[in-house]
C-alpha cells in the first residue's frame, strides 16, 4: 500500500481483504486536489537536490523539507500554508513545474510500481493557481501544466484553474481571461477555483470575474466557509455566482444551506478537516448532514502532502466501523463513489467528443 498515516491509515488498516478489494475496484473521481500539495516527498526531495534553496530564508526552507520526511503536524488549517512557500521555492522553473505536475499525475493516475496497487482514480481534475516568477509567465506555467495533463486521455485528467482570495483585481482578472482563452484553443481546462487563505479577500469583488467564467461555459468550485472567521457575506458573495461545487463548506450555516437551490456537490475531505482540526471527529463532521440529506457529494485528498493520505484512505473513512470509520454499506459507499464521477465537470460524454 502507499505509505499513508493518521485517520486514513487506521480504517484502511482496519478493513478486511475483501473490502480493500472492493474500494480499490470502484471507479473514482478525486475532483478536490491541489498540484502543490500532493508531490510526492520523494519527488520534493529530488528537487531539493537539485536546486538547493538559496537566500535568506534557505535554512528556513532546508529545515522544512527535512521535516516533510517524517511527516508535518499541522495544529490549525493556517499551519499549511508555510509550506507552500517552500514548494514555490522549488518549483519556480517550467522545468520544475513539469516535474511535479508528472509526478503527481502519476501518482493518481498510474498503477503503484510494484503492481500491488490499481490507481487511486478512474478520472482526475487537478486544480492549481497559475505563478509568475522571474523565469516563466503564467501563461507557461498553464501550458506547462496542460502539457503533461494532456499526455493522459481526456477520460482520465483535466484542469481547473485556481484563483486566491488575496489576489488583486488585475491579477484575477488575468488568470480568468488565461482559463477561457486555454479552453478557447482547446486545452484541456475544464474549470476554475476560489481558494487561498480563508481569512483573507473580499470575495464580492470576485463575483463578475467568476461570472464571466461560468459565462465562458468552464465550471465553478469555490471553497467556502472553510473557516470560522468566514462570514455569511463572504458566503452569499460566492454563492450568488451559482457554484457547480462547494469545497469544504464546513461551517455553512442551515440559512445557507437552503440558499443551495441547484444542489451544487460538495467536496468533502475528511482527513483533511479532522487533521487541519477544522471538524472535531468524524462523529462531528458535517458528511453527516449532506449524507442524510441525500445531497450530493464527493470524496476528495485536498493535499495528500501534508495530510498523508489517499483516494483508498480517504474511502476506507466511510466503509471501516466506527470510531474509526463512518460504518457505511458497500451500496452507499458506491452510491457515493458515482455522485463524484457525476460532479466532474468533464462528463463522460464530453470525453468521448475528445478523443
Amino acid at each position: 500500500m502507499s505509505k499513508i498515516s493518521g485517520p486514513a491509515a487506521a480504517a484502511l488498516a482496519s478493513l478486511c481483504p475483501d473490502n480493500v478489494i472492493f474500494l480499490q475496484s470502484l471507479p473514482k473521481a478525486e475532483l478536490h486536489a491541489h498540484l502543490n500539495g500532493s508531490i510526492p516527498v520523494k519527488t520534493i526531495l529530488e528537487l531539493a537536490q537539485k536546486y538547493p534553496p538559496s537566500g535568506a530564508h534557505a535554512a528556513e526552507v532546508a529545515d522544512t523539507i527535512e521535516k516533510l520526511g517524517s511527516g508535518v503536524d499541522f495544529n490549525e488549517i493556517s499551519d499549511f500554508f508555510f509550506l507552500m512557500s517552500v514548494i514555490y521555492a522549488l518549483t519556480s522553473t517550467p522545468e520544475a513545474v513539469a516535474t511535479v505536475t508528472r509526478a503527481v499525475l502519476q501518482s493518481f493516475l498510474n498503477p503503484a510500481d510494484d503492481g500491488a496497487e490499481s490507481p487511486q482514480c478512474a478520472y482526475l481534475e487537478l486544480r492549481s493557481t497559475p505563478r509568475a516568477t522571474t523565469h516563466m509567465t503564467r501563461e507557461r506555467y498553464l501550458v506547462t501544466v496542460l502539457d503533461e495533463i494532456e499526455t493522459y486521455p481526456a477520460t482520465q485528467a483535466a484542469l481547473i484553474v485556481s484563483v486566491d482570495r488575496r489576489m488583486s483585481d488585475l491579477d484575477l482578472a488575468e488568470c480568468v481571461s488565461l482559463a477561457i482563452e486555454m479552453k478557447n484553443r482547446g486545452r484541456r481546462v475544464v474549470g476554475i477555483d476560489v481558494c487561498g487563505d480563508p481569512r483573507s479577500g473580499d470575495m464580492r469583488s470576485f463575483t463578475h470575474h467568476l461570472s464571466r467564467a461560468k459565462g465562458a461555459g468552464l465550471g465553478l468550485t469555490v471553497h467556502i466557509a472553510e473557516h470560522t472567521a468566514n462570514t455569511t457575506e463572504d458566503s452569499l458573495a460566492l454563492l450568488s455566482c451559482r457554484p457547480d461545487r462547494l469545497g469544504h463548506a464546513t461551517f455553512l450555516s442551515d440559512e445557507l444551506k437552503a440558499f443551495e437551490s441547484a444542489d451544487p456537490c460538495i467536496e468533502i475531505c475528511l482527513s483533511s478537516n479532522l487533521l487541519g482540526k477544522s471538524v472535531a471527529s468524524l462523529d462531528a463532521h458535517h458528511i453527516h448532514y449532506y449524507l442524510k440529506n441525500d445531497h450530493p457529494i464527493v470524496i476528495c485528498t485536498d493535499d495528500k502532502l501534508p495530510f498523508r493520505t489517499s483516494c483508498l484512505g480517504e474511502y476506507s473513512l466511510l466503509l471501516a466501523q466506527p470510531p474509526l470509520g463512518l460504518g457505511l454499506s458497500r451500496d452507499d459507499v458506491a452510491r457515493i463513489a458515482r455522485m463524484g464521477m457525476d460532479a466532474a465537470f468533464l462528463r463522460p460524454r464530453d470525453c468521448r467528443s475528445r478523443l
